[in-house]
């Protein structure tokens, strides 16, 4: 698991710093960077959702590999594992939202959320997936528009689009890829703790105890499936918050390091040198650029 890695987006390493509703590609235009062979990789805080329209791919997810030919619709939770060969002739789009985004959306529905955290290759019947495909078109649309009440049209089409997901899982019927394992289902626990928790900066064994295990196996999980420590996982987390206060709004550094739970806004300073690279006022002149 450790030789898996781990990126914001296809081939890049890191975190994308500039918080928005989603990003959106061609298949096409990111595959052909890459020669069309995409490397079994995972995502620690993304979900996406790839539409083939076109061409045909060989997909690797989790311990699955399978040939596939359009229209085909693919969701993937964060953490789960997958890969690609495309055709050259490709065509299709690649969605990715914040994982974050799609579990507040999916927190009324618990079967739809239960469900979404496995990742899914819809096939035909076309007439299954069509109200999905409609639905990631509508959402890119939408992100693209800019247009007045964004916000509120944008929460409304991620919904639309997971929902339209959800309801082609159970038309379609197929079998799901199964779950990396026991580690991966642990390591996807943890992120939703330090979601919830990561402004409290609770103890690594606060996170152990809650998921039944102990720091050091905690630790070795995260390692393993994430390729960090646990601890580098909560900061990573923090760190990715910062940035967000400090790129879109007025406060103070000290307002932000207050607002992230640090009592000391020169150890916020520190820590965010450290793991950004320059100090917090810096970052917010560079205008988030690093």
């Amino acid at each position: 698991m450790s030789a898996i890695p781990t990126y914001a987006l296809y081939g890049e390493q890191g975190y994308d710093s500039t918080p928005d509703w989603l990003h959106w590609e061609t298949v096409l235009s990111r595959s052909r960077l890459h020669g069309f062979r995409i490397a079994p990789h995972r995502h620690e805080q993304f979900f996406q959702i790839l539409h083939l329209t076109g061409g045909a791919a060989e997909v690797t997810m989790d311990n699955l590999v399978e040939r596939i030919v359009p229209p085909t619709v693919i969701a993937i939770p964060a953490l789960a594992v997958h890969g690609y060969v495309f055709s050259e002739d490709v065509e299709g789009v690649v969605v990715t939202l914040f994982e974050r985004d799609v579990r507040e959306v999916l927190a009324v529905a618990p079967e739809a959320d239960v469900c979404l955290r496995r990742p899914h290759i819809l096939r035909r019947p076309s007439e299954a997936i069509a109200p999905a495909a409609r639905e990631i078109a509508a959402l890119i649309a939408e992100s693209d528009a800019r247009a007045p009440g964004r916000a509120i049209a944008m929460r409304a089409r991620i919904g639309a689009t997971l929902a339209a997901i959800y309801r082609a899982v159970l038309a379609t019927a197929g079998p799901a890829p199964q779950s990396g394992g026991r580690a991966q289902r642990h390591a996807q626990a943890f992120h939703q703790l330090v979601e919830r928790e990561f402004r409290r900066h609770r103890p690594i064994g606060f996170y152990a105890g809650a998921l039944g295990i102990t720091p050091p196996h905690l630790n070795r999980i995260c390692q393993a499936v994430l390729g960090a420590s646990a601890l580098k996982v909560i900061e990573r987390r923090l760190l990715l918050e910062a940035k967000r206060y400090l790129t879109f709004s007025s406060l103070s550094v000290k307002e932000v390091a207050a607002l992230l739970g640090y009592a000391d806004a020169g150890y916020f300073n520190r820590m965010f040198r450290r793991e950004a690279g320059v100090a917090p006022g810096e970052y917010r002149r560079r205008g988030g650029a690093i």
